[in-house]
């Protein structure tokens, strides 16, 4: 648990790569979608694959060149499983690296197999490919099928042979020449031993893209460069995709970007790292996190999946706007509450995605109730969306803001209200009421109707808004006291009934006032 808690402290914002949705993908999705969403007009970077058997470090030497923690490492193999992006700045140039999962190419069980096929797209997106294998260990069969497999690529090889850690392990280095590749490095990924050396050949053969300057950014401006903005870009939306585990989060990231962006099974726990994919839509940027599904304490027992919780939990906190996803054929559960509530408490925007109502529309299934009374009602009336919201708000009262979709991300039905939906809660989160409009506010609201004890009760001078994203209001009140539950409660119903703020939490503070 320390570790996991040493993580959690020491994270910070990790280095994540904008990519567009694919022109097929689009095209697959239908015309309402290809009308709204574009692709980003950004020219990328090259990139390089980082790849290898699992547990020979790849994770450690991406966090290394990417200067993060986003990669999840530890001494389990086979942690990483779908594609991870990240930049990289070497001797003023940059490039992509992207790091994949531990390959075994004849390995024909699911997971492995569709790690493999993921490591398969980043071959083929790659500029370069750097394999990794182990030093202290001795080279199996997989290293040498997979050095095969990346020769008929006729990319650029590098082999970087990791965790020789000191000049003494170089006798080493010699059973590796049998892989074939020229371009051969020892290394230390954990304490960035000889990285320096790789990354000077891998800048040799890649057409890099040298860093932009400001003076490089005015010159282009100037002379009308079409790829530089001349006007500051809109705030990017970052959405987190959250739930427990098996809910369906992957299939949803994957609907919505329109591509096979991570792994999806009916295996709970598939997802370990948070994944990242960036849409344009109506010209403003989405950046959805398919996060790791969140178990109770209890049930994790993995320091990968301690760690992915970790990583969950942070991504909450970098977003704007949470997708809180809930298994129609379940209901919302005590351990659904408690993941909802850490994004209601840091503030985050929520938008409520009841998933699998395929399934129970169509009879299939029939959603869990918990009491007799729900039971009843249910047999009565299986597919009633009323109904079924009804109980779900009772089960999550402090979401009460938030707006609630039903939808199948298996068959895509429902998505497309999500990205107008997002569009509108975020422009909800950051909208800014006038002080003048706040007090005259205040004069038409009946006080007197809040059920608050009169000892409990203040009077409100005046009211402004000090801040959004969540939208945060201070009350300048006659009495130095924290305000009564029911009376914040009240005024912030009375608050939404006048200005909206659809999905956004309102966090209300109060200040004496001579």
């Amino acid at each position: 648990m320390m570790k996991a808690r040493s993580l959690y402290n020491s994270v910070r914002a990790a280095s994540y790569e904008p990519r567009a949705t694919s022109e097929p993908a689009l095209a697959a999705r239908g015309p309402m979608a290809r009308s709204s969403i574009t692709l980003s007009k950004k020219k990328l970077s090259p990139l390089v694959a980082i790849v290898g058997r699992p547990n020979v470090g790849k994770s450690t030497l991406f966090n290394h060149l990417t200067g993060s923690r986003r990669a999840i490492v530890g001494d389990e193999p086979g942690i990483t499983r779908d594609r991870l992006y990240g930049e990289v700045e070497w001797l003023g140039h940059e490039f992509r690296v992207v790091d994949t999962g531990g390959i075994v190419p004849d390995d024909k069980d699911f997971i492995p197999a569709e790690i493999f096929r993921q490591a398969k797209v980043a071959f083929e997106e790659a500029a370069a490919i750097v394999m990794v294998v182990d030093a202290r260990t001795e080279l199996a069969g997989p290293d040498r099928e997979l050095a095969r497999l990346l020769a008929r690529t006729g990319k650029p090889l590098f082999l970087a042979v990791n965790k020789m850690d000191s000049d003494k392990q170089d006798g080493l280095l010699d059973e590796f020449h049998v892989l074939g590749m020229r371009n051969m490095f020892p290394i230390s990924a954990e304490h960035g031993r000889g990285v320096d050396d790789l990354l000077d050949a891998i800048l040799k053969v890649l057409p890099a893209k040298p860093k932009t300057t400001a003076e490089d950014a005015e010159f282009a401006e100037k002379n009308g460069d079409e790829d530089t903005p001349t006007s500051e870009e809109p705030h990017e939306i970052r959405v987190a995709i959250i739930g427990h585990p098996n809910v369906g989060k992957s299939t949803l990231l994957n609907q919505l970007t329109g591509i096979d962006r991570a792994i999806v099974s009916p295996i709970a726990g598939t997802t370990r790292d948070s994944i990242d994919e960036v849409i344009q839509y109506k010209g403003r940027k989405i950046r959805f996190v398919d996060t790791a599904g969140i178990r109770r304490k209890g049930k994790t027992h993995l320091m990968a999946e301690k760690l992915s919780v970790v990583m969950a939990r942070k991504n909450i906190e970098d977003a704007d706007i949470v997708l809180f996803m809930v298994d129609a054929t379940e209901g919302a559960s005590g351990l659904d509450a408690n993941i909802a509530g850490y994004a209601h408490e840091s503030g985050r925007s929520v938008i409520i995605v009841v998933n699998k109502w395929d399934l129970v529309a169509s009879g299939e299934k029939r959603a869990v109730s918990q009491s007799k009374t729900a039971r009843i009602q249910d047999a009565k009336r299986p597919q009633d969306r009323a109904l079924y919201e009804e109980r779900l708000r009772y089960g999550l009262k402090f979401l009460a803001y938030a707006p609630v979709l039903f939808i199948s991300a298996h068959t895509g039905k429902g998505t497309e209200k999500i990205l107008p939906l997002i569009e509108k809660v975020a422009a909800e989160r950051r909208k800014r009421i006038t002080t003048g409009e706040m007090n005259r506010f205040l004069k038409t609201v009946d006080f007197d109707r809040a059920s608050v004890p009169v000892s409990k009760r203040v009077k409100i001078k005046y009211m402004t808004q000090a801040g959004v994203a969540p939208p945060t209001f201070v009350l300048f009140t006659d009495r130095a006291v924290k305000l009564h539950f029911s009376y914040e409660r009240f005024l912030e119903n009375q608050i939404r009934a006048a200005f909206g703020f659809m999905g956004s939490p309102i966090w209300i503070k109060n200040r004496a006032r001579d």
